[in-house]
């Protein structure tokens, strides 16, 4: 049982004040004065605030309540936050609804069952007022993009072919204001994502791909790591060599990424949900979440781990310094002890090696 002496607030003020309708927040806590707490500082940032005392109490409101996000504490009598976080993810009503948990426990196997059991997020009292900030930010602009998602199909079915482009173009920002959304966890990632846009039209280019596959995949691209925003901050910034347990989880960001882009049939969404899921498999079978080799691989994801390959070699990383384009160009036409070229089709291989100079300009020119 925890108590409001845990609870630490930060004099920054919670955002959510813009935009009607307000967000609706559920706090779930088995202490009354830490109810009492969160629903006046949530409700003060203008947030509608619902509040329930037990698990039980929380699976009956939820139906009713329809929460945009939920605050779950894990120490509960009766039915705890990691089962009622578990129930709440396998029903479609309600697997989309962010959940962050909230406990005084700092042990890992504790966060890594609350994500396991499909929460978003996992913070540890006392909680910092900024980082709660954050977390509920990111976490809604997240509910609003899969809100979006839902309504995409009867969207296109309502417009006529005058407001196509319209339609296009505010496609495009929203997945722009995705992106943005997943750069707030790393300061290098809008950058980073711009360049992989450019890298990937280039080799899709040099592949003989169409200009809608160009288009396609110039703006499916950037989402191949919208799945980080799931992944919890002490493993995404971790500059130590991660653990076995550390690096299994963070590999389940290819599938969180294919999650978070289901639910629309947009050639954006289709080619980035394709990305997101593989761009880490391997032509040669090794590598994840699937072990996917050749042409089980989509093209989409061949070229992006390429791509992405390239911007990670010429970029400063927690374990190695920054190469400079020839360096990388060797490591990954003749590999080292983490590149192999048997990584890569072929065929992109070819005119990565073909179209290298294009791709240093774009780097140079953008290396923000």
């Amino acid at each position: 049982m925890t108590t409001l002496d845990q609870i630490a607030p930060s004099p920054v003020m919670m955002g959510g004040k813009s935009g009607p309708p307000p967000a609706r927040i559920l706090v779930v806590d088995d202490e009354a004065r830490n109810l009492r707490y969160l629903e006046a500082l949530l409700e003060t940032d203008g947030y509608t605030v619902k509040t329930a005392a037990s698990g039980e109490a929380a699976l009956r409101l939820v139906p009713v309540f329809r929460p945009d996000l939920i605050l779950l504490d894990i120490m509960m009598p009766g039915i705890d936050g990691f089962q009622v976080a578990g129930r709440l993810k396998l029903d479609p009503e309600t697997k989309t609804i962010p959940i962050i948990m909230v406990t005084a426990l700092d042990d890992r196997d504790s966060k890594i069952h609350a994500l396991e059991m499909g929460a978003e997020e996992f913070l540890t009292k006392p909680i910092e007022r900024a980082e709660l900030w954050v977390r509920i930010r990111n976490l809604l602009r997240l509910r609003e993009f899969s809100k979006f998602l839902e309504d995409h199909n009867h969207i296109l079915e309502q417009q006529v072919k005058e407001r196509s482009a319209q339609l296009t173009a505010s496609y495009r920002e929203t997945i722009h204001t995705m992106n943005r959304a997943a750069s707030y966890r790393d300061e290098k990632t809008g950058a980073h994502v711009e360049r992989i846009s450019w890298y990937c039209i280039e080799l899709a280019a040099a592949l003989g791909l169409d200009e809608e596959y160009r288009d396609c995949i110039f703006y499916a691209s950037p989402m191949h790591d919208i799945g980080k925003i799931g992944i919890p901050d002490a493993v995404l910034q971790n500059p130590a060599p991660l653990t076995a347990a550390e690096w299994a989880l963070m590999k389940t960001h290819t599938v969180l990424g294919a999650k978070m882009l289901e639910g629309g049939d947009s050639p954006y969404l289709t080619m980035g949900r394709e990305i997101a899921l593989s761009h880490h498999e391997r032509w040669d079978g090794s590598g994840y979440p699937q072990e996917l080799a050749g042409e089980a691989i989509p093209l989409a994801a061949r070229i992006m781990q390429i791509a992405d390959v390239y911007d990670a070699l010429r970029s400063r990383r927690p374990y190695k310094p920054p190469f400079a384009h020839q360096k990388a160009l060797d490591i990954i036409l003749n590999g080292n002890e983490r590149v192999m070229p048997g990584h890569f089709d072929p065929q992109v291989l070819a005119v990565f090696r073909a179209t290298a100079s294009k791709l240093r300009k774009i780097y140079d020119s953008r290396a923000g």
